[in-house]
């Protein structure tokens, strides 16, 4: 007898011509291919037999089994047509946030995206000859005038620049790095692994806390090729430390006849301590005090797309450009676009921090997010809801992106309070939403923060919020 129940259960399972003939459906049919609600329905069926031979399923109703299972074919064919990179509202208060698409474009590089995009250009055309021009160009331009550097070539990312760089200028050769700066970057990238993948030969000195330019020097021979130093970015070494400078190591590049290369990762081109933020070495600073070669991304401290740029001698720039790899990683016309506005804004630094979302939230302070988030505290009071509060807090944001990881930037937001589980399905809700709403979860609340959240998504984040309320 106990054998014979899911067969008795199973045998209430519609066939797949019996859903797709049932009229609930055929809104979803006219709106979507045939194809597409066929292969929900059998995913769903399939998935509706296995819980009833598990047990897990014991359906009494042949019409309750059949509408609960329309009810999951649509919601999955909605699901199929949904997209999967989606709008997100960050309120997590991180502001580089590298799972949520890193920096955010300015307006002047957006309307450049769409130029790029919506018709031709001249990417490589140089359009007062009429022959064949460089991609590169306005970039390079651009970079050589901000930076003072001789020099300059944009790939598209960090990552490779480095890989790029180690692969033209140390192939078989020795590269020398401090201990101390053998950083591990997302995605399990090594400083030792992209060396070995470049070809070049490891060589670390110093210890992991001090460094001295004295320890570079006595590492250096012949098959030595190139001094790097490793801008630590993402942590920091405190107490009894001794890190060399870039400059100290062009000197001792220079004694010992071997270029430098510093890879600064996230690279600023403004002085952000006036924020109260920590120093950091800007890219013309780290040009001025001798490095031959800098690398760093375009969508972190820049605040542009995702690029790596390398800025430096002409020389050495120029092997670099003939490398076969600079081919198989260089930038699109849409990078190309989006990076010369970034750059155009740099040339008024003010203009620069109004006009690029990064710089613009980093220097924000707590004065200018309080009315932000006073407005959503007042919209969601007025909701009335029972067992669920709202109140002001101060919080504490991030630069993320692995950029300045001791940096505390005093922010504010709105926190909600429910039950532990309600917080849970809040959140998944808010996730599932369109757009989707990311915030932090904290204890038994839920809390926002308005650093990261753009004006112009103030009514969508009231929305997700009250919407997804409504439904736990």
């Amino acid at each position: 007898m106990k054998s014979s129940k899911p067969t008795h259960h199973i045998r209430l399972l519609p066939s797949v011509d019996e859903i797709i003939r049932n009229q609930k459906l055929l809104e979803t049919l006219n709106q979507n291919p045939r194809h597409l609600v066929v292969r929900a329905t059998r995913h769903v069926l399939d998935e509706k037999r296995g819980h009833i031979l598990a047990g897990a399923l014991k359906p009494d109703n042949e019409e309750d089994l059949k509408a609960g299972i329309i009810s999951e074919i649509i919601k999955l064919v909605h699901k199929h047509n949904t997209p999967g990179l989606r709008q997100v509202i960050n309120a997590t208060g991180v502001v580089i946030h590298t799972n949520l698409a890193r920096a955010l474009l300015s307006k002047s590089a957006l309307q450049a995206v769409e130029m790029a995009a919506s018709g031709y250009s001249n990417l490589e055309l140089d359009l007062s000859t009429g022959k064949r021009g460089s991609r590169y160009a306005p970039l390079e331009d651009l970079l050589v005038e901000l930076t003072g550097a001789e020099a300059a070539l944009v790939v598209n990312n960090n990552a490779s620049a480095v890989l790029l760089a180690l692969g033209t200028l140390a192939r078989g050769k020795e590269v020398i790095v401090s201990r101390g700066q053998l950083v591990e970057i997302g995605g399990s990238f090594r400083i030792p692994d992209v060396m070995a993948q470049s070809g070049a030969q490891l060589v670390e000195v110093g210890s992991t806390n001090k460094t001295y330019p004295a320890d570079y020097q006595q590492a250096t021979n012949d098959n030595t090729s190139l001094l790097l130093n490793v801008h630590t970015s993402n942590y920091r070494i405190v107490g009894f430390t001794r890190e060399t400078t870039v400059r100290e190591l062009a000197a001792v590049g220079r004694e010992m006849g071997v270029p430098v290369m510093s890879d600064l990762g996230s690279g600023s081109l403004i002085d952000l301590s006036r924020f109260g933020l920590p120093y950091e070495p800007t890219v013309q600073e780290t040009v001025a005090a001798g490095a031959d070669l800098v690398t760093f991304s375009g969508d972190k401290l820049l605040g542009g797309p995702q690029a790596g740029i390398l800025i430096g001698k002409k020389e050495i720039i120029d092997k670099m450009k003939k490398n076969p790899l600079t081919r198989a990683i260089r930038i699109d016309k849409f990078t190309v676009a989006a990076l010369e506005a970034t750059l155009r804004e740099y040339r008024d630094s003010e203009k620069a921090i109004a006009n690029i979302p990064t710089l613009r939230m980093l220097a924000d302070g707590p004065a200018e997010l309080l009315p932000r988030a006073k407005c959503l505290l007042k919209k969601l009071q007025q909701l009335n809801l029972a067992d669920v509060d709202f109140k002001l807090v101060e919080t504490i944001s991030r630069v993320g992106g692995g950029a300045m990881p001791t940096a505390d930037l005093p922010s504010t937001g709105v926190e909600i309070l429910l039950q532990q589980t309600k917080i849970n399905n809040l959140a998944s809700c808010l996730r599932d939403h369109l757009p989707a709403v990311i915030g932090r979860i904290q204890n038994e609340s839920l809390v926002l923060d308005m650093r990261t959240v753009q004006a112009k998504d103030m009514d969508q984040l009231f929305n997700a919020i009250r919407n997804c309320l409504m439904k736990i």
